[in-house]
């Protein structure tokens, strides 16, 4: 086994040490060389979350016009040059539609179960109650770059941006990825945001060590991006509810799948520790005609789904949380003093809490399934959950 894992880990090296830009297929490939295995969505390990079903592709764009694109940097090995690598990080681009979200926006509401991390655009979007730019992403220390991208898709969408029209404010989230990769570095550049943008689609999301969770950890495990969805029933409406996570929190003790202690019963694989608690962002998305203040209430919500998988919200960690509807848009100026918009009732939106809830758990857990061994900055390793331990912890505890 330590062989195979030496020559894995050659097998990396070789790859990225050149400072490649991989398409996501090629990443999906070159991954799947450091594993053991193949890596399998929790629905395909027999991990069946709550009582909803998902949609067709179990995914944030499982909500009509939800478009995702990644930008994913893998380049360099061994001892960190600040400045120079290793490179492991990336950026995320998450659309709300596919239309000009400027001149429709959509209602938008958030949570932050504790603020030490960042999202920036957060005041205005709660002071408005709506999102008015893709978003997007990355590491703690490419916010201002990233920021400085979409303020540059903005303008390409919207010439008069700043000159004959509004500022934008633009949202763009984070969290540390400094033990794999060089944060000081600040690799993500404007022209990788706008091609995240540009290149986002609908359909499948792939998930792991790409894009902004390219170098996170999750639960002392290797983490990165996860993504669920529900669909309720005719009688609840047949509302969609879509999850889209950047997982790089909790510690190993903490880790609950279904309900089972897997970080207990997983001990060992611990070789790269980092800094404090870790952070994660998560993104909800829905077509349930919603109040920025239902909205707000969702992200509430889906802060349950995220204590489910262990999840204790510490002092140096953070959770933000950010919901929007796609249900209708909001004119950017609009040429009449009133709109009439249908609002779902609060006595009715109680399912739609519980399939956020139920999206959020398994979204994180996605991550973790679908997340890579990696070895990082200064020969730092995180390895990837076990999927055939968890298999087994299951059958102990009579779940398969």
């Amino acid at each position: 086994m330590l062989f195979l894992q030496k020559i894995s880990i050659m097998i990396f090296i070789i790859l990225f040490s050149g400072g490649i830009f991989l398409t996501s297929s090629e990443l999906i490939r070159a991954q799947e060389t450091i594993d053991s295995g193949k890596r399998f969505r929790a629905r395909e390990l027999g991990i069946i979350i709550g009582n909803y079903p998902t949609g067709k592709y179990n995914a944030i764009t499982d909500v009509a016009g939800v478009k995702v694109g990644h930008v994913t940097l893998i380049s360099g090995s061994g001892k960190l040059v600040p400045g120079k690598g290793p490179v492991r990080t990336g950026v995320t681009a998450i659309l709300p539609h596919g239309g000009n979200i400027w001149q429709e926006k959509v209602p938008a509401g958030g949570y932050i179960l504790n603020g030490c991390g960042e999202m920036t655009g957060f005041i205005w979007m709660e002071e408005s109650g709506y999102i008015e730019t893709p978003i997007l992403l990355t590491n703690t220390l490419n916010v201002g770059t990233v920021m400085d991208g979409v303020i540059d898709y903005m303008i390409k969408t919207v010439p008069e941006v700043g000159i004959s029209d509004d500022t934008v404010n633009p949202i763009v989230a984070e969290c540390d990825d400094s033990t794999l990769n060089d944060i000081q570095g600040r690799h993500v550049t404007q022209e990788m945001v706008l091609k995240a943008i540009e290149s986002a689609s609908d359909g499948p999301v792939e998930e792991g060590c790409v894009g902004g969770g390219t170098g996170m950890i999750c639960y002392e495990f290797k983490g990165g991006i996860g993504t669920s969805s529900r669909v309720l029933p005719e009688k609840e409406g047949s509302y969609t509810a879509g999850v889209l996570v950047m997982a790089n929190q909790g510690r190993r003790r903490d880790l609950i799948i279904k309900g089972l202690p897997v970080g207990k019963e997983i001990t060992d694989l611990l070789s790269a520790s980092r800094k404090g608690y870790g952070s994660i962002i998560i993104v909800v998305a829905t077509d349930a005609p919603l109040t920025s203040r239902q909205l707000n209430r969702i992200s509430k919500r889906a802060s349950l789904g995220l204590a489910r998988t262990g999840t204790t919200a510490n002092n140096g960690s953070g959770e933000i949380i950010l919901s929007f509807s796609t249900a209708y848009k909001i004119p950017h100026y609009p040429e009449e003093f009133t709109c009439d918009v249908k609002i779902l009732s609060d006595t009715h939106i109680n399912p739609l809490f519980e399939a956020v809830e139920e999206a959020t758990e398994e979204a994180v857990i996605n991550a973790l399934c679908a997340a890579t061994t990696m070895k990082g900055r200064d020969d730092n390793i995180v390895y990837t959950l076990p999927l055939d331990r968890v298999k087994m912890i299951m059958k102990k505890y009579g779940l398969q």
